[in-house]
């Protein structure tokens, strides 16, 4: 509690986590452009990944949390500016244009919500398990009802764990565009099917086998969150200096 009521102290944590959000992003276009290349516009794929890595640098070096968000927010810019490029099944329907929350109004957009939905809660659980408080955040400051803290949490998880998860489901034609409904609102919800082999990919995913980057341990997918909650547990304890982010590639 006296980290978050300490600007310095709060954005000291939330600069590594951004830090590991915009690593990872970065990434995974670098994946993607490594894999697939030669079939989609790589010049596109590159641009973004240089714009996003030359951010690093300031990102690590930012002691004002709006001036964090800011740099955030333009390394997302730049992210979801080429997300397009990463979906290979090129259904008109699986077209992203841009980030859009409440409502999504695509069936990309509706499933990143849904998996980012789940990943909150993954969280939050995860959290709750080393003894924080899941409504105390660094980087998202509270809200009534909002748990800040695993927003935190899940930032440096949402292009490893929820985008590559999303992008998997597209391009491996996991999802079509009849599991979808477009309402006249413009809105776009999954069908109750469709969400059922979602959330059965989901947890598959999570039983799938990582090395993770800091601990060089192999664990669940599904165990990340978790770790990441009880390193950062021990960096509030005074047991490490800085908090580690997830660095994924």
């Amino acid at each position: 509690y006296r980290v978050a009521d300490d600007p310095d102290q709060s954005c000291r944590i939330a600069r590594n986590i951004i830090f590991g959000k915009m690593h990872t992003a970065r990434w995974s276009i670098e994946r993607t452009r490594r894999d697939h290349g030669l079939r989609l516009d790589e010049k596109k794929l590159l641009d973004a990944s240089h714009k996003i890595q030359n951010l690093l640098p300031d990102v690590l070096q930012e002691t004002s949390p709006d001036s964090l968000r800011g740099l955030e927010g333009i390394g997302a810019t730049a992210y979801f500016g080429v997300f397009n490029e990463m979906i290979l099944n090129q259904d008109d329907a699986f077209s992203f244009q841009n980030r859009s929350r409440r409502p999504p109004l695509d069936p990309v957009n509706a499933m990143l919500s849904f998996a980012y939905a789940l990943l909150s809660n993954d969280c939050v659980s995860a959290l709750e398990s080393v003894g924080l408080d899941s409504y105390v955040g660094f980087l998202h400051r509270d809200r009534p009802g909002r748990s800040s803290l695993a927003l935190d949490l899940m930032e440096e998880l949402r292009p490893c764990a929820a985008d590559r998860f999303v992008l998997t489901m597209i391009n491996n034609r996991k999802m079509k565009p009849a599991d979808f409904v477009w309402r006249e609102n413009g809105s776009v919800t999954m069908k109750d099917d469709a969400r059922r082999i979602f959330l059965k990919s989901w947890q598959e995913k999570k039983q799938s086998t990582i090395t993770h980057p800091y601990l060089g341990e192999k664990m669940p997918w599904g165990l990340v969150p978790y770790v990441q909650a009880l390193l950062l547990a021990r960096t509030l304890r005074e047991d490490l200096e800085e908090y580690p982010p997830f660095l994924w590639k």
